[in-house]
């Protein structure tokens, strides 16, 4: 409890024991340090290249097939060019290996509103705010996503 206290204190001051780069879908941001595909392939999600970040990031994954970020930076690629199976398969990986991975469910989330499947939606809605303990963005964005979708 003390830890915890101590991190929230030092997070609240600016101080955050976590990088500030750091990207909210990823849970091990290290993997770009060290894998020059994977590297290229966030790169390349920046810069809205769907194909060359799927590209790069099936060269990473022969690499890491059991890497939770990667599988879901895959299926946020195949969500933005519209190939919502492989997005949907991508996602459910990243939460099979790590099913607390607050970016995964927030993107699942999303892309279960973007086809009209409101109640598996609702699903990953539910599991953020059993996550999130204290706000966290995944969940602010999903919610946003929830009232966009009703108008």
């Amino acid at each position: 409890m003390r830890v915890a206290a101590v991190l929230l204190a030092l997070w609240a001051l600016g101080g955050a024991p976590f990088p500030a780069h750091a990207d909210p879908a990823e849970t091990d941001p290290d993997l770009a340090a060290t894998d020059p595909d994977y590297a290229a392939a966030r790169q390349a999600i920046v810069a809205k290249q769907w194909e060359e970040a799927i590209a790069r990031l099936r060269k990473a994954e022969v690499r890491h097939p059991d890497h939770a970020d990667l599988q879901n930076y895959l299926g946020y690629a195949h969500r933005n060019l519209k190939q919502f199976d492989a997005a949907f398969r991508h996602y459910k990986r990243a939460i099979e290996l790590e099913p607390r991975h607050r970016g995964a469910h927030e993107y699942i989330g999303e892309a279960y509103l973007m086809v009209g499947d409101v109640a598996n939606a609702e699903k990953h809605l539910a599991a953020l705010r059993a996550i999130c303990l204290l706000p966290c963005e995944e969940l602010t964005d999903l919610e946003k996503a929830f009232a966009k979708n009703r108008r």
